[in-house]
């Protein structure tokens, strides 16, 4: 019977979709074919030389990386390693960096990073820091946008798929990270089917403290539906947190069917300026909870990882008032919210039509109590008390909505694959455009913000098929880039991207490419084993472990000969990188070496680990082309037997220091 019901269900879709195909072919006579124009290589093309206009932050998906393009042009300008060991830059390799990879489970290096989110002020994107989640071992990562390089990771317990995560508050008061998958509240061995007996869903709100560092500020127990995504509100409704939610049959087999049976799902509202009250009033369970948060220190270089033992659990039952359930019909993914903050858009999969909720009449609703029932302590508020209007039959499968300058908004449409723009306030569709091929998320610079920029769209689409050079039995995602300045989108450029990514985020290139590091001055380097000159360079033994303090400078090693290393010993190679100009960084790699390089920045100072497996002579080099000297820059290490007795010693063209 089910799997009847499932290709029922399946056959509607397709019907549905031919008849709405054919209804727009009749209906659009000025439908937009998306067709490149003749000045599309035009208005994409950067000059060599000259800088693109826009950053692009997308996430890599299942890579667990965030890439950086430019925009418009669509160049890859960086790779930012996140959750995942990345071996061009030693991230998660090096001593420093692979503490950053710290959970309750171990030492976790890849993770699936959804949803880049840039830190806001005013409601608007400041260019200060980049949010992104990790799914699978529930993570929020923040990059400082002065190095493009990843400063903290924060483990979310309680969690499991955190994916409704990391979207901001329009002061970066909070990110938050909502769990996709309820699991059993405390985790324990229980029987799956007691499902609805033992599971809960977890909402976490993640505070920014004075030092702007990452913290657990509290976390709502709610029914074990699935939390699929979220955003803040803005404005008037600024201290509002949305998030949607499926799986609201609360079923744990056969989803898509079993989670399709209702005709409306929630959109659960937070206040959250009320759960700091009931915070403020020790209102909450201090509760059992390991996780660890990892962070990276710029003056020395190094990051550490803190085990915290417990977090605030908020209940509903226990704070009135805090949690509301809109109604929204059909499983809903995306939940946007408009610049002015009035209205929040649910982008119901299997819902025909488009909904959108006014805060205005939430909150009457709220005060005048318009309840259909109650769930779990959370008020259920009446559907029609809070429509604020709804967009009908725009298209098939639409997953998430953002907005322009011009009192616009765009919704992405899976099924159709088309982006499809209407007006805010009348519902009426303006335009629509096709994507090659099943798009995802959009993304607008600033289109989730109070300050949205209305130059240009990027669709991310989950397939490409035909639109690249084949590549084997997997291609690239693909990015495509729309013009939304005029009346009409027009496609501009198609480029692939790193992974899949699932959301991006784009930021005028002037609010972050002012405030970028240049160098790490050499005089503030607080690392623990660094050589500020090479008078300070030096090979140290104590027992089984040696430490060699090494710098580099265009073009050589201090020191390029070492003598005295024995199989099985533990060797950590500092390296500091003397450099005090800009784009100069030097690399590290030795033979044998179970290792990535390291890529040392100007003034930086990086740790390799190395155990030698096997006598002899063992050379090492710079990586990273630096000067026309680059080959020049290398050097060697000794290897003797375990238990020799080869002193030790280190030299660089000229005799051994100890001698």
């Amino acid at each position: 019977m089910k799997r009847q019901i499932k290709y029922l269900i399946s056959a509607i879709v397709v019907v549905a979709f031919i008849a709405f195909i054919a209804e727009s072919c009749n209906t659009s006579q000025q439908a937009n074919t998306g067709a490149l124009t003749n000045d599309a290589a035009s208005a994409v093309y950067v000059a060599p030389g000259e800088h693109d206009e826009f950053y692009g932050f997308f996430s890599g998906g299942f890579s667990g990386q965030v890439s950086v393009y430019g925009l418009p042009s669509g160049r890859l300008l960086k790779v930012i390693p996140v959750f995942s060991q990345d071996a061009e830059k030693g991230y998660g390799y090096n001593e420093e960096t692979k503490p950053m990879l710290n959970t309750s489970f171990g030492f976790v290096p890849w993770d699936d990073a959804h949803h880049p989110e840039l830190s806001q002020t005013n409601g608007e994107t400041d260019g200060r820091f980049l949010f992104i989640n990790g799914n699978n071992t529930p993570r929020v990562a923040k990059i400082d946008l002065t190095t493009f390089e990843t400063s903290e990771i924060i483990e979310i317990p309680n969690s499991g798929g955190n994916h409704s995560s990391p979207f901001t508050t329009e002061n970066s008061e909070y990110v938050v990270a909502g769990t996709r998958f309820s699991v059993p509240y405390p985790q324990k061995d229980v029987a799956i089917d007691s499902y609805k007996e033992n599971f809960k869903g977890m909402l976490t709100f993640i505070k920014m403290n004075e030092e702007e560092q990452m913290e657990i500020a509290f976390q709502v127990l709610l029914p074990a539906f699935d939390y699929d995504l979220a955003h803040a509100g803005k404005g008037k409704s600024h201290g509002w947190m949305f998030f949607t939610t499926y799986n609201t049959e609360e079923k744990h087999t056969l989803l898509e069917v079993n989670a399709s049976q209702n005709d409306k799902d929630f959109i659960a509202a937070i206040d959250w300026k009320k759960a700091e009250e009931f915070i403020a009033q020790g209102n909450y369970k201090e509760v059992p909870a390991e996780h660890y948060v990892n962070r990276y220190d710029e003056k020395t270089h190094t990051a550490t990882s803190t085990l915290q033992k417990t977090v605030k659990v908020l209940t509903p039952e226990d704070c009135p008032g805090l949690v509301y359930f809109l109604p929204t019909p059909k499983s809903p993914h995306g939940v946007d919210v408009d610049p002015t903050g009035e209205y929040i858009i649910g982008s119901g999969k299997l819902s025909a039509d488009l909904t959108v909720h006014s805060f205005t009449n939430m909150l009457s609703a709220i005060e005048n109590k318009e309840y259909e029932t109650t769930i779990a302590s959370v008020p259920v508020l009446k559907y029609d008390k809070v429509l604020g209007g709804v967009v009908p039959k725009p298209g098939l499968g639409p997953l998430h909505t953002e907005f322009d300058d011009k009192g616009n908004a765009y919704t992405t449409f899976f099924i159709s694959s088309e982006v499809v723009k209407w007006k805010v306030g009348t519902w009426e569709v303006l335009d629509r455009i096709p994507t090659y091929y099943s798009v995802g998320h959009l993304m607008i610079p600033g289109g989730d913000s109070k300050k949205p920029d209305g130059k240009y769209l990027v669709a991310l689409n989950k397939i490409t098929k035909d639109r690249y050079l084949p590549t084997g039995p997997e291609m690239n995602h693909s990015a495509q880039l729309y013009d939304i300045s005029g009346d009409k989108m027009k496609l501009l450029l198609d480029f692939p991207t790193v992974g899949e990514p699932h959301y991006a985020q784009g930021i005028a290139a002037s609010k972050i490419k002012s405030k970028s590091k240049k160098i790490y001055p050499i005089e503030e380097n607080e690392h623990a084993h660094r050589a500020r000159g090479e008078k300070e360079t030096k090979v140290v033994r104590e027992g089984n472990v040696v430490r060699i303090y090494m710098t580099s400078i265009r073009s050589h090693f201090s020191p390029d000969n070492i003598e005295g290393i024995r199989v099985g010993d533990k060797v950590y190679v500092h390296l500091t990188n003397l450099e005090q100009d800009f784009d100069v960084p030097h690399g590290l790699a030795i033979q044998g070496a179970r290792n990535a390089e390291l890529l040392v920045m100007p003034g930086q100072t990086e740790t390799m680990y190395w155990e030698p497996q096997r006598e002899g002579v063992y050379p090492f080099y710079c990586t990273d082309f630096c000067s026309a000297l680059h080959q020049e820059m290398q050097g060697y290490i000794r290897v003797s037997p375990k238990g020799s007795n080869v002193p030790l010693k280190w030299s660089m063209g000229e005799p051994d220091p100890e001698s």
